[in-house]
């Protein structure tokens, strides 16, 4: 599979690299923001979950271009520099990250707090659902400590059966709560945006990162959730439908007959966590074939029969070393 088999099956890929973003996602915030003005009268902006930084390069060129305008950048992971961005290397669940934020800022509260995290999915629905809601609610939780009154909070949310709960939560915090597809999201893909404007929290309320906010206490009438369809979710789709289709494969030959060029990504991730695993399968020790022969006397003759049959066709590169360190050479 050649270079340029992914420029040919996602549109957005290609025109992300060709137009200078870190990653794809940048169109999604840009067709947020066509749909509902999220950057109108924005100065302060926090970014949660940012590398690799196409949110915060959006954030930049919107909002620190004005001047005035601050962007702070979170995550875990190293991010590589991003003009007029702040970054804080930092857990969100964490008290001192939302302390840090706000001193940045100078003391003063964000207009706008976004996130775009994920978590790497398995593929089995039901857990996936449910830790990109962790991470929403995670995301919440922090934003309730740095957000202004008024303020609006926009993350991604997986689609499944139990939205309206977590649609139920934000209303508890939002006066307007919508869940919104843009047109560079794949059609094929769970994944939407809960646009939640109008940060209005109960009275009383005080953020607390030490308790989960899925507390229905705070107003006992609105989050009666009985019932199948106890709430119908808002939804709407953004960005030019008629435009490029994120599910859909292009040629490579550009419309007004210029030659097309292959453009390499425009930052590559600094350490990412796979980056080991990339290491060992170039070696070609991702994982490796032990025949019984080559090493007469090894762990698995002491594993019950399913498992050591199990462990004599495939091990990990790490068990493939030790065991050559105790075969005869």
């Amino acid at each position: 599979m050649g270079r340029t088999s992914k420029d040919k099956r996602d549109v957005y890929y290609r025109l992300a690299k060709e137009n200078g973003w870190r990653a794809r996602s940048a169109f999604k915030l840009l067709q947020l923001d066509e749909e509902f003005q999220l950057f109108q009268g924005v100065t302060r902006a926090v970014d949660l979950c940012a590398a690799p930084g196409s949110w915060s390069q959006v954030l930049s060129q919107k909002i620190g271009g004005q001047g005035s305008g601050h962007v702070v950048a979170v995550d875990l992971q190293a991010m590589a520099p991003i003009p007029g961005v702040l970054q804080i290397q930092g857990d969100i669940t964490q008290l001192s990250t939302a302390k840090e934020i706000i001193q940045h800022f100078e003391g003063c509260p964000a207009d706008l707090v976004v996130c775009d995290g994920a978590p790497d999915v398995t593929g089995l629905h039901d857990v996936d659902e449910y830790m990109q809601a962790q991470l929403l609610l995670a995301a919440l939780n922090i934003a309730t400590h740095v957000l202004k009154p008024g303020g609006c909070f926009v993350a991604k949310i997986f689609r499944g059966r139990d939205v309206t709960l977590i649609y139920s939560q934000l209303r508890v915090f939002f006066s307007s709560v919508l869940c919104a597809k843009p047109r560079s999201s794949r059609n094929s893909s769970i994944e939407a945006f809960a646009v939640c404007q109008g940060y209005d929290p109960p009275q009383g309320f005080l953020p607390d990162l030490t308790k989960p906010l899925l507390d229905h206490s705070y107003d006992p009438d609105f989050n009666q959730l009985d019932g199948p369809t106890r709430i119908i979710v808002p939804f709407v789709t953004c960005g030019d439908l008629s435009s490029y289709d994120s599910d859909r494969s292009y040629p490579l030959d550009l419309e007004d007959g210029s030659e097309y060029k292959y453009t390499p990504p425009t930052q590559p991730p600094i350490s990412p966590p796979y980056q080991e695993a990339c290491t060992l399968k170039k070696k070609g020790r991702l994982a490796k074939e032990i025949r019984s022969q080559d090493c007469p006397i090894n762990t698995v003759d002491t594993l019950p029969q399913p498992l050591a049959a199990l462990q004599r066709h495939t091990m990990l590169a790490s068990e493939v070393e030790d065991s050559e360190m105790n075969c005869s050479p």
